[in-house]
């Protein structure tokens, strides 16, 4: 299994804020409370991961939601990786991360986007960015 990185934490977090705003602003929806407990103790421990099986239950279904709100592939259907290159030219994913998309776990598909938005070098985000715009697939 992947970790999941304190920033897919945050934006979950930024998430629920949006969703469910605290009506006196100190009280924090139940979301709100679980994924601050996980970043709380990244923050504390120093790290900028969790791995995604220590993650408490609550948080994680927090995270989910979030999760399910985001792109599922970075794919922008130019696949050079079916041309014989071991990394898409259109999406920047290797050619083992194209083929076992489908049965990776949502956190080990958020390190990959993470690699990729990193690395910022895929044509989804400069030659061909309209086509990964959102609602353009």
């Amino acid at each position: 299994m992947a970790a999941i990185h304190i920033t897919d934490i945050e934006a979950a977090i930024n998430f629920w804020r949006a969703r469910k705003p605290s009506p006196d602003g100190v009280t924090l929806a139940p979301e709100l409370r679980a994924l601050a407990e996980v970043y709380a103790l990244l923050v504390f421990h120093h790290e900028d991961e969790a791995d995604e099986r220590g993650f408490p239950a609550a948080a994680y279904a927090a995270w989910r939601a979030w999760y399910d709100t985001q792109p599922d592939t970075p794919c922008i259907a130019i696949c050079s990786t079916s041309q014989g290159d071991a990394e898409c030219k259109g999406c920047g994913r290797t050619f083992e991360e194209v083929q076992h998309w489908t049965q990776m776990t949502p956190a080990e598909k958020r390190v990959v986007w993470r690699r990729i938005t990193l690395a910022d070098s895929a044509w989804r985000f400069n030659r061909y960015a309209e086509r990964a715009a959102p609602g353009a697939q």
